[in-house]
């Protein structure tokens, strides 16, 4: 089997099984975060798989100055999809003769500087699906910061798709005006984590959310065609 089919494979699966977003990424010699993952993981399993699904704007136009118990619910069902999806992929990379990993979609290691197992984003990046906006979080050109993501690594060879090159934020600061305590900055790198951290523990106190969830940046840069 070609690169080529086997990437059109697994992607006319996962856009059966919901997917939105789908791409593919060569991580030999890159560098990204693992944390509790064997070092040389992106050697050893090479292509990395992003796949993400947009959220429902209805959900997310109704939150405005706190999350709302409605975006919970829809965060947690969105990352079980995902889940269901990377592990239905995976298992058909392992009938194509292929080993995977499959990584889950928001299980956050490390709270304060809200990192996960996996830089979900920055393979997104790689894989073309967008670009690091100024709030953290991948943006896209179709759904702005509106989605979830999941990501597979595996050593089947695959197609690859080239980072992303478009078109960017430029002017637009809606995501830094909308911040309730500004940890958003104009560079991405310069995003507060601690700041952010902190009003998550608050609105997860005080609204009975029992998550670290927040929604109001991701509101703020909506749709982006």
């Amino acid at each position: 089997m070609s690169r080529e089919e086997a990437y059109r494979r697994l992607e006319a699966k996962a856009r059966e099984l919901g997917a939105d977003l789908f791409g593919v990424a060569d991580l030999r010699g890159k560098s990204l975060k693992v944390l509790e993952l064997p070092e040389d993981i992106c050697n050893r399993l090479p292509y990395g798989i992003s796949m993400g699904i947009a959220l429902c704007s209805g959900v997310i136009e109704e939150i405005v100055d706190h999350p709302t118990l409605f975006y919970l619910h829809h965060y947690r069902q969105a990352n079980y999809i995902l889940d269901q999806m990377a592990f239905r992929i995976s298992k058909m990379i392992e009938e194509m003769g292929g080993k995977a990993l499959p990584i889950a979609a928001s299980q956050i290691v490390d709270w304060e500087r809200q990192q996960a197992h996996f830089d979900h984003k920055t393979l997104a990046e790689l894989a073309g699906l967008g670009w690091r906006g100024r709030n953290n979080l991948l943006v896209t050109p179709k759904y702005g910061a509106r989605v979830r993501l999941v990501s597979i690594l595996t050593d089947l060879p695959l197609r690859v798709d080239g980072p992303y090159r478009g078109p960017r934020c430029g002017d637009c600061t809606s995501c830094i005006e909308a911040c309730p305590v500004g940890a958003i900055k104009e560079d991405p790198k310069d995003f507060d984590h601690i700041r952010c951290f902190e009003k998550l523990k608050e609105f997860r106190r005080k609204y009975n959310v029992g998550q670290y969830i927040c929604g109001i940046c991701i509101k703020a840069c909506g749709p982006k065609l």
